[in-house]
C-alpha cells in the first residue's frame, strides 16, 4: 500500500510466464510463490480450495504487519511470515505484529477479528481452515465493527474525549480446540467405544 492507502500490486510471481514458440502454454506443474503454498501440499501433493485459503491468510497477515511472506534478510526465526506471527497471536500479543503506520489506527475488536481469520486459515491441516463464505462474513463483522467505531469515536471526539481505541484495551486469548486423547476420554467417547452388547 502506498501513503494514502491505495493497493498496488507488489508481485506478479509466476503470472510473468509466457509460452515460448511450440509450447502449448499449459503447465501441469503445481507453481506458486514460496510463503503463499499450503504447507500440506508438500506432503499430499494435493491442492484444494482450502489452499486457497491457507494463501488467503497469508494475504491478510501481510496486510496487518506490513511484512512479506518470506524474507531472508530478517532474522531467522522472522524468515517465514507465518511461523514469525502465530507465537505472537497464540500468546495474544497482536499488537507485536501490527504494521507500526496503522497502530492505534483501528478499533482493537475489528484487529482482533481479522487476525482470528488469519490465524483460522493460516492451519497446517486444511480440514481445520474454514471455508470462503465464513471467512467473507467474518471479514464483513470486523468492517462493521470498525465502521461504527469510527461514528461513535467521532462522537465522543466531539465531546473532548480520546479518537482512538488501543489494542491493549481488550483482553483477548486465543482458545484453541484440545486435541481429543484416550488417556482421558470422555464418557461420549467410551459409549462410542462400547461394543453394543447382545440382546
Amino acid at each position: 500500500m502506498d501513503h494514502n492507502m491505495s493497493a498496488k500490486v507488489a508481485d506478479f510471481g509466476f503470472s510473468k510466464y509466457a509460452p515460448q514458440e511450440g509450447d502449448s502454454g499449459v503447465s501441469l506443474e503445481v507453481r506458486g510463490t514460496a510463503g503463499y503454498l499450503d504447507p500440506e501440499y508438500y506432503s499430499t501433493q494435493h491442492l484444494s480450495a482450502k489452499s486457497d485459503v491457507f494463501s488467503y491468510g497469508v494475504v491478510l497477515l501481510e496486510i496487518i504487519s506490513g511484512r512479506e511472506p518470506l524474507n531472508i534478510h530478517r532474522p531467522r526465526n522472522e524468515w517465514s511470515l507465518v511461523e514469525w506471527a502465530k507465537p505472537y497471536i497464540r500468546d495474544s500479543k497482536i499488537e507485536e505484529i501490527v504494521d507500526p503506520s496503522i497502530k492505534g489506527g483501528y478499533h482493537a475488536e475489528a484487529m482482533w477479528r481479522v487476525v482470528e481469520v488469519a490465524l483460522a486459515c493460516i492451519e497446517p491441516y486444511s480440514a481445520y481452515r474454514p471455508c470462503m463464505v465464513d471467512i467473507v462474513r467474518e471479514l464483513e463483522d470486523a468492517l462493521i465493527i470498525e465502521n461504527n467505531a469510527s461514528e461513535y469515536m467521532k462522537s465522543i471526539d466531539s465531546f473532548g474525549g480520546s479518537n482512538r481505541f488501543s489494542i491493549e484495551k481488550i483482553e483477548r486469548k486465543v482458545v484453541l480446540p484440545p486435541t481429543p486423547t484416550l488417556t482421558d476420554p470422555s464418557p461420549d467417547i467410551l459409549q462410542a467405544l462400547t461394543p453394543p452388547q447382545p440382546r
